[in-house]
């Protein structure tokens, strides 16, 4: 096969000074910070300095031995991430360990900012938690994505699609993030992957927004692409190498999968329209990455006060038992599919077969 070459040509979005500091600026908007303006612009002087010389990662060190190029400088904070998902998968494999179930509540509601009021996904997952807590053995970490919403600086920055780029270039965990000349830094995913990494089952509890997942929980599946086929070793690309990366590529690439093997349920509820085509949706991204369906009891799509008020959709859900008995059963099934799991009696049936168009 002939060299690919990258493809180079999008108009520029480097800002100049007056425009980096204007933006700066709006971080010190309230009038609180006026009798600290000459430090404040000293502060933005020195940021300059980093955007203007792009300086992603101002501290690193060597990756050594163990990586393709052992001299590459790596980050810190990226080598930090990597042992964290490390020790996760060292536990999540640990046969006396105890079965961790991974309870994410994916609604952005929350009574802490301006919803003002808990959110359903919130109730329902508090419902599944009680059930997996009862069991022997059983431990819940949960994620409730709403902290996006409701606490300071806390992100899940956009996937940048470096996959589409090559697939080498997706690295496990991402490193398009922190960049720190770009003001991208609280990356909440260096926490989230090493959560998705300890776990022997998920269940995802979440609303319908627009006959789509809720942006806090699309931020996060995005940027989980680095969990099915990403490489775990930077320096093979140079750090963002494009060219590199598509010479490894062509080459031949195993695309990994590294949370393939894990149990899952999903609990989808709207208020009129799309709860199926979520739970389809989530239910298909899931099994592509590896992970096996607990069973169709485990994976519902319901819906709660339909075509009635808003205002009025908690009490609907008070009302409707069925529902949450249901939500029971989904977390009652993903705790028998992960007892199977890791008796060995329970496997994807198609797992260690060649697939003669790997992606």
């Amino acid at each position: 096969m002939a060299r690919i070459k990258v493809r180079k040509g999008m108009p520029s979005v480097q800002l100049d000074k007056a425009a980096f500091a204007e933006r700066m600026k709006a971080h010190f908007y309230d009038p609180a910070f006026r009798p600290l303006d000459s430090e404040i612009d000293r502060i933005i002087a020195a940021a300059w300095e980093g955007y203007d010389d792009s300086r992603k990662s101002p501290i690193t060190r060597r990756a050594g031995a163990g990586y393709a190029d052992p001299d590459y400088e790596l980050s810190i904070e990226w080598i930090a991430h990597r042992r964290a998902i490390r020790e996760a998968e060292r536990r999540q494999k640990d046969s006396k360990s105890r079965s961790r179930i991974l309870l994410i509540d994916a609604s952005p509601r929350s009574d802490q900012t301006c919803p003002g009021e808990i959110s359903k996904s919130f109730r329902l997952t508090r419902i599944a938690e009680t059930i997996i807590t009862r069991e022997r053995g059983f431990e819940v970490e949960r994620l409730d994505l709403n902290r996006l919403t409701s606490e300071r600086g806390l992100n899940i920055h956009p996937c940048k699609g470096c996959v589409s780029t090559a697939m080498p270039l997706c690295h496990w965990p991402c490193s398009c993030y922190p960049n720190h000349s770009l003001g991208q830094v609280n990356d909440w995913m260096g926490s989230i992957y090493p959560m998705w990494a300890a776990a022997h089952g998920v269940m995802i509890v979440t609303p319908v927004h627009w006959y789509q997942a809720p942006t806090v929980l699309k931020a996060m599946i995005d940027r989980l692409v680095c969990a099915d086929g990403g490489n775990p070793d930077p320096t093979s690309t140079g750090g963002k190498d494009p060219q590199k990366a598509k010479d490894i590529e062509t080459k031949g690439w195993d695309y990994p999968r590294h949370l393939a093997g894990r149990a899952f349920a999903v609990v989808v509820h709207g208020d009129a329209a799309g709860a199926e085509t979520l739970r389809r949706s989530l239910s298909d991204w899931l099994s592509d990455m590896g992970l096996i369906g607990a069973g169709h009891a485990a994976t519902i799509d319901r819906y709660v006060g339909y075509y009635e008020p808003y205002a009025t959709s908690h009490s609907a859900l008070d009302a409707d038992r069925a529902f949450q008995e249901e939500t029971r059963n989904a977390a009652r099934a993903l705790v028998k599919a992960v007892k199977l799991m890791r008796r060995g009696a329970l496997s994807e049936p198609g797992a260690g077969l060649a697939e003669p168009r790997p992606k």
